[in-house]
């Protein structure tokens, strides 16, 4: 996790780069400022600190390891040398504890080597890294064929760029199920439909036929998506066979944009009742009367609330103890950063978009 933004011109950035990087990054935000190699530490939120013109390099932190607070965010001061910086995008097996970042235990260790074999060890790790040198004002790049150059702007993670847009009309939209597995971390644009008529059929998944003047105009959800995601998305769709993706325009809050949107192959629409819009509807438990009862929701139920229900049935004080154990506080998962669910039951959390557990040990360095 995290992402390291190195801008050395000085262009002004996209605003959706830098709120994607603070909202998949929410554990702290460092920044040399390249006209001056001051350093300064924020919170994450604090992300519109870099819409500017002055140059700067910035850490965006996702802990996977030590403490939430300003002693693990990045740079780190590289032991006793005072002048040379460190910032890291990865992790180190081995390194750092509950209270001590990876990051920060490496920085302190490469103070006590000389600065000429720093390059060598760094090249060991599979990780991004850069150095600055704050009295010489230069800073190194290392293992650079894992970052993504656009532009003039350096990234150790593409996750952030966000290049690419997706009109979907299926279990991708919003609040559906595959939503959370690929499209939770994209930037959402809104809600519109394509700006000419399609034949979509919905036998069982829906399917949107490339027959343009046909049928209806579809409903779609709008998503500004990195090309990471982007290649997640053509593996789930089949693309080409299954689906194949071609741009169109879509209307999105009174705007035309050009996007890419999925159309089913080897579908067959005539004589088939044909939709403008797809709507999943999701069972959801609910005790009521020692009943279960289905409701539409747009969350979908995780199986192990439907297990604690049944396995508590005959217990008085379910209810109470259900409520009280979901009125927790919040956690983040470690591996994508959402907010997990705490499962009443086992005492463990879980996350929607990632479709694990965690234990109450690990979670607590990630409570909000």
């Amino acid at each position: 996790m995290c992402v390291i933004i190195i801008n050395q011109t000085g262009k002004q950035l996209s605003r959706t780069t830098l709120r994607t990087s603070s909202k998949i990054n929410p554990h702290g935000l460092g920044i040399v400022w390249l006209d001056t190699y001051e350093t300064t530490y924020h919170k994450s939120t604090d992300w519109k600190k870099l819409v500017t013109n002055r140059p700067f390099i910035a850490h965006f932190r996702y802990a996977t390891k030590g403490k939430v607070n300003k002693a693990n965010t990045h740079p780190f001061v590289c032991g006793n040398n005072k002048h040379e910086l460190l910032m890291h995008n990865g992790t180190i097996p081995g390194l750092g504890t509950d209270a001590v970042s990876d990051s920060r235990t490496l920085a302190n260790a490469l103070g006590m080597i000389p600065r000429n074999t720093w390059k060598k060890e760094l090249e060991k790790y599979d990780s991004r890294f850069v150095t600055i040198n704050t009295r010489n004002r230069t800073f190194q790049i290392y293992n650079q064929k894992l970052w993504t150059k656009d532009g003039s702007t350096w990234y150790s993670k593409d996750n952030v760029i966000k290049n690419n847009l997706v009109a979907v009309y299926g279990t991708l939209k919003k609040g559906n199920g595959n939503y959370y597995n690929y499209l939770r971390n994209e930037t959402f644009i809104g809600k519109g439909q394509t700006t000419m008529k399609y034949p979509m059929i919905i036998p069982g998944l829906p399917y949107v036929i490339d027959k343009p003047g046909v049928g209806h105009l579809i409903d779609i959800d709008l998503f500004a998506v990195s090309d990471t995601a982007l290649a997640q998305l053509d593996m789930l769709e089949g693309h080409p066979r299954h689906y194949k993706r071609r741009e169109i325009t879509v209307l999105v809050k009174g705007r035309v944009y050009k996007a890419w949107l999925y159309f089913g192959q080897g579908q067959e629409y005539k004589g088939k009742q044909l939709f403008s819009t797809y709507k999943k509807t999701y069972p959801k438990f609910t005790l009521k009367d020692r009943t279960y009862t289905y409701a539409d929701s747009k969350e979908w139920t995780p199986w192990w609330r439907q297990e604690y229900q049944e396995e508590t049935e005959s217990v008085a004080s379910d209810t109470q103890c259900f409520e009280i154990n979901y009125n927790q506080e919040t956690r983040l998962c470690p591996d994508c950063s959402q907010a997990t669910e705490q499962d009443p039951y086992s005492m463990e959390w879980w996350c929607h978009s990632c479709q694990k557990f965690e234990t109450e040990e690990v979670m607590e360095q990630f409570k909000l």
